[in-house]
């Protein structure tokens, strides 16, 4: 575990601390033709090999450094402009999985299915169904109330509304699994500080009152659901 450790925090120093925007810019504009490329390719197999401190896993640092200079190639390759977004995400999360297996082959470690017992499948399961299974319900269940289109706010970021709801609703999740009910007040009444100064300019009391059921159907069922998962834990898990 403490090698992956290591590793994480030699990618983390090599891939942002360590690369000036000037690199970035250079690898951008000239792609596999920027020295900065190469540079950047060694210097992440120099830290992994110092950080780890083991001669012997020289040979692993150096796979290491070369499969992330590939990985750095291919989104180099094929990242345009609209979508660069993406490819930071995709080449972070295969720099991730990369340290994982070379880990695993230094330390010959094999994979261990009993962690996918009743527990992980019963937190899974409350996770989920707390992300875009609930904002669909409540979007549904108080379709019916929602305010004219001359109500929208059109300065208002794109999904935002629905992404926070899945985090208040995770945040409760987490709340109430870890035995911290007195942060789900705090949450609550940090979200109606926030909301408020909206609804105080909106001056219309429907908009208000639809916030208001969205808000409440939100913590309540990350509520429930929590509360079915702790149930679940106790008694299945």
């Amino acid at each position: 575990m403490i090698i992956f450790v290591k590793l994480l925090l030699a990618h983390l120093l090599g891939d942002f601390l360590l690369q000036p925007t000037s690199w970035v810019l250079d690898k951008e504009s000239k792609k596999h033709r920027s020295i900065y490329l190469y540079i950047h390719t060694f210097l992440h197999g120099i830290l992994a090999w110092l950080f780890v401190g083991e001669l012997a896993f020289g040979w692993f640092a150096l796979a290491l450094a070369l499969a992330h200079g590939f990985i750095d190639f291919l989104k180099l390759q094929f990242q345009k402009k609209n979508t660069k977004r993406n490819w930071f995400v995709i080449d972070q999360m295969l720099h991730l999985i990369t340290i994982v297996l070379i880990v695993s082959l230094y330390k010959n470690l094999t994979v261990d299915f009993s962690v996918f017992d009743n527990q992980f499948w019963i937190l899974i399961t409350g996770i989920l169904f707390l992300t875009k299974p609930t904002s669909i319900i409540i979007k549904n269940t108080i379709s019916i109330w929602t305010p004219e289109s001359n109500y929208k706010n059109d300065d208002s970021l794109e999904n935002a509304g629905n992404y926070i709801g899945i985090f208040e609703r995770l945040f409760v999740f987490c709340f109430i699994l870890t035995g911290h009910f007195e942060a789900i007040g705090f949450l609550l009444a940090a979200k109606s500080i926030f909301r408020f100064g909206d609804l105080k300019e909106a001056k219309d009391r429907k908009l208000t009152e639809y916030v208001l059921i969205g808000t409440l159907l939100s913590f309540g069922l990350a509520l429930l659901i929590g509360l079915l998962v702790q149930f679940g834990l106790v008694h299945f898990g």
